[in-house]
């Protein structure tokens, strides 16, 4: 890594910078964020606190936990991706349809639907990459296509499932903890290991960084971008099927607004929407900060109306504080 930011000067800086004292105090700031959130929600509702209502938010938080994993990828590139609800829909309605035909096909079915959801999205890499069409007009072109996929699968339908193998990827438990969650960590595992072990995560960090800088040193920064997005398609497509897994069924219009809050949490958890800046772990914190509001909210009973606005809210302030810390 030494040799590769010896020829990137820029980069150099931008990773210095990312290790002083200002941006150790954002990381331990947003743990504190959370931990302040549990005392407030602890202390305001009864029900917080306790262990069935906590396993219920890491169940919640463990679907939008895997797809912000994958738009860490993309946005440490400076992408975007705003068509993983629609790829969730695709690999669902794949899936169950599988799993309707043959109960016992659950292993094809995770196969088919997350390589279909990995295929398309890397045609939104390949636009990105290759055809130089930014990544918002790309991705927003293919969570068009991908629900219109979605619905003609299903003629519009939902798919519904009665397979118990399948239903316990979304709905059971190994010991008190629920398989969702179990599985969101071994992919945060796994791509941790990918961001943090691999020339190819090196690669990314140094394309969101300076891309021109990148390409001279040697990069192949097309194809590298195109294999995040497909991975980024993948983590989408498995969160699709753990989410029909949940409901029972295969729904064409399932992940509606998933993307609003895979980008939040990843925004909210300090990786900078100009690429090069950012962790798995600010991520995980985002994603929780994120689940543990929505749960207090709704504990709360405020109304659904008023979270999107605190939602809005908590993205703006983020953004605003990414602007300024670029500018400095």
């Amino acid at each position: 890594m030494d040799a590769l930011l010896s020829g990137m000067p820029a980069l150099r800086q931008k990773f210095v910078k990312d290790g002083n004292s200002s941006e150790m105090m954002r990381k331990y700031g947003l743990i504190a964020i959370l931990l302040g959130a549990v005392v407030i929600l602890s202390l305001v509702s009864d029900t917080f606190l306790t262990v069935t209502n906590l396993m219920n938010v890491l169940r919640q938080v463990s679907i939008n936990g895997i797809l912000a994993v994958g738009m860490t990828f993309i946005i440490l590139t400076a992408g975007i991706d705003l068509s993983i609800g629609s790829l969730m829909a695709v690999a669902a309605v794949i899936a169950t349809s599988i799993v309707a035909h043959d109960p016992g096909a659950v292993g094809w079915a995770l196969l088919a639907g997350v390589a279909a959801s990995g295929l398309l999205g890397g045609v939104s890499g390949t636009m990105s990459a290759k055809l130089n069409v930014a990544p918002f007009v790309a991705t927003l072109a293919m969570m068009t296509i991908a629900r219109g996929i979605a619905l003609i699968y299903t003629n519009g339908r939902p798919i519904v499932v009665n397979s118990d193998p399948f239903k316990f990827l979304g709905q059971g438990y190994i010991g008190p903890i629920p398989v969702p969650v179990l599985i969101f960590i071994a992919v945060t595992a796994v791509m941790g290991i990918v961001l943090y072990k691999t020339k190819f995560g090196r690669y990314v960090y140094a394309i969101g960084g300076n891309e021109n800088a990148s390409k001279i040193s040697g990069i192949r920064v097309d194809r590298v971008k195109i294999w995040v997005y497909v991975i980024n398609g993948f983590l989408a497509g498995l969160a699709g099927i753990l989410l029909s897994s949940r409901i029972s069924s295969g729904q064409p219009n399932s992940g509606m607004g998933y993307e609003l809050d895979a980008i939040a949490a990843v925004v909210i958890g300090g990786t900078s929407l100009f690429g090069g800046r950012g962790s798995l772990l600010g991520t995980i914190v985002g994603v929780l900060i994120i689940g543990v509001i929505n749960n207090g909210l709704n504990l709360l009973d405020v109304s659904s109306y008023w979270q999107q606005i605190i939602k809005g809210l908590i993205i703006a302030g983020a953004v605003i504080l990414d602007q300024r810390a670029k500018r400095n």
